[in-house]
């Protein structure tokens, strides 16, 4: 009998330890945001939000206000829908709000990396010494290099090379930028001589070219594979793809390319100072080419459409473009050397900086989530004050909450390219409820987990658009071309993609 009675208590334990983890005994606490678990243990709202998470947002927006808290997953996620809220979560020290966690977990599923404490200071201070200030003018540089080799090598102003050409949009700046890019950061073929210097760059196109091919297999499972809802299929596949990028991206292979950047090889160095292995380090190169190069091509996709398809957003970026060419010399005309556009010259954009900036406004949707390990206390704009639990987690979703706001952003879904401007071309400051805000605009993140390379993002932008401005008439082939839907599979992690590619053409303008 006490056997019997044993059993039965512990498989009582058994089924109430379950329904614990499983988020059934979860109950709203006075002070706290309203509480919404769904229907379903443990999942609650998981399907909801990975279905299409800006629609889930605004329903429950609709419902409890612009903070509350839902079950996703088996984690309690408190969203915080109000920007004034913002700058006491983004500042908050890491004891109480802790970014790394969520982000620990993440680029271990899904770039193999597992990081170690220091990794966030190791690439704050690269990042800050390689790809701002003087650094940012000698990685521009090389950037332009790389887009010279990739686009200018065959140009000719020979008649029969003026005609049109015909391409695909986002595939072609998506692997137009890439490539440079890459090879800009993590090296290129070396050569003796000037001899074999060509056969060196043929080698760089034709090998990030291949590199390309194989980013965007892995780039298109990215979602799910963050998610962990890949079929055994696309698993087999995530990890074929991993392995060759450890191969391809390795330390050792790195030491046989020339022009590596500073942002790399420090940071290879200071993770072995750390102690981390060699096989670490090939995946932690893995996860810094996603994070440097997994949205600056889309973005100037959708740059790029949405100046030819506002005529006079085009012609006021193209005229800015121009003149900033012909003051630095630099004016791409028949007989002129090759043009070479300088980080000095990206400085006299306000223009471009707007255009770009709307750009991202429109399509740019990180989530940014922060582990809270202790209560702590969150003030509202309408005074009210609430308690945020330990344990749970707390999220930002800036694309819903401020970028498409029209409170603060009048007209939200049009591309305004002087949104950001004054007429003078000083930048504007915005407002809601009649108090200026900070956080207007995040496409890079906020705080401390800010992106450490949006300074070079923008400038690897900006400089391949206004070379295709400077060089190229560009136009659609169906001026009537609808903007492309975004990929709702992608919501949170960074710029979105199209759900399909819009055809354009260009010719030589000289």
């Amino acid at each position: 009998m006490v056997l019997w009675e044993i059993l039965l208590s512990t498989l009582i334990a058994l089924l109430f330890g379950g329904l614990y983890l499983l988020g059934m005994f979860r109950r709203w606490r006075p002070g706290e945001p309203p509480l919404d678990k769904g229907i379903i243990p443990w999942l609650g709202y998981a399907l909801d939000f990975r279905r299409d998470t800006s629609r889930f947002l605004k329903k429950m927006q609709r419902k409890h206000g612009d903070i509350f808290t839902v079950l996703i997953g088996g984690y309690y996620f408190t969203f915080v829908l109000d920007p004034s809220c913002f700058g006491a979560i983004v500042k908050e020290s890491r004891s109480k709000l802790d970014f790394r966690t969520f982000a620990s977990k993440l680029v271990l599923q899904v770039f193999g990396y597992k990081p170690i404490e220091a990794n966030h200071s190791i690439i704050h201070a690269s990042s800050t010494k390689h790809l701002m200030g003087d650094g940012l003018t000698v990685m521009t540089q090389a950037t332009m290099e790389n887009f010279k080799k990739l686009m200018l090598f065959n140009l000719s102003s020979e008649e029969e090379n003026r005609v049109w050409q015909e391409d695909s949009l986002f595939q072609y700046c998506y692997n137009i930028v890439f490539r440079a890019g890459y090879l800009a950061l993590y090296g290129t073929q070396p050569h003796q001589g000037a001899d074999n210097k060509e056969k060196a760059n043929e080698q760089d196109r034709i090998h990030s070219n291949q590199v390309f091919h194989e980013f965007r297999k892995y780039d298109r499972l990215f979602p799910r594979l963050a998610f962990a809802v890949l079929p055994p299929k696309d698993k087999i596949e995530a990890e074929r793809l991993k392995r060759l990028f450890w191969s391809v991206l390795s330390v050792k292979k790195s030491w046989q390319k020339d022009n590596i950047s500073g942002w790399i090889s420090d940071q290879n160095q200071l993770l072995a100072e750390n102690g981390v292995p060699e096989y670490m380090r090939d995946r932690f190169m893995f996860m810094l080419l996603w994070a440097s190069q997994g949205n600056t091509g889309p973005t100037a996709f959708w740059l790029l459409l949405y100046l030819m398809k506002h005529e006079q957003a085009m012609k006021a970026v193209k005229d800015e473009v121009d003149k900033v060419s012909r003051e630095n010399a630099q004016e791409a005309k028949p007989g002129s050397p090759l043009i070479n556009v300088t980080r000095d010259m990206l400085n006299q954009t306000p223009v471009l900086d707007s255009a770009l900036e709307e750009t991202l406004r429109l399509v740019a949707a990180p989530i940014l989530i922060r582990a809270v390990l202790e209560d702590i206390s969150l003030k509202t704009s309408s005074g009210t004050e609430y308690t945020l639990r330990k344990g749970d987690r707390v999220a930002l979703f800036p694309h819903l909450s401020v970028q498409m706001n029209p409170e603060i952003h009048p007209e939200p879904h049009e591309f305004k390219y002087d949104r950001f401007i004054n007429p003078d071309g000083t930048k504007k400051y915005f407002y809601k409820n009649g108090k200026r805000l900070k956080y207007f605009n995040m496409p890079w993140g906020a705080g401390v987990s800010i992106c450490p390379g949006r300074f070079f993002a923008s400038a690897e932008i900006k400089m391949f658009v206004f070379l295709m401005l400077s060089l190229y008439d560009l136009e659609l082939v169906n001026r009537e071309e609808e903007i492309p839907a975004i990929d709702i599979s992608r919501w949170g992690f960074g710029t979105m993609q199209p759900v399909r590619d819009v055809r354009f053409r260009y010719r030589l303008r000289f």
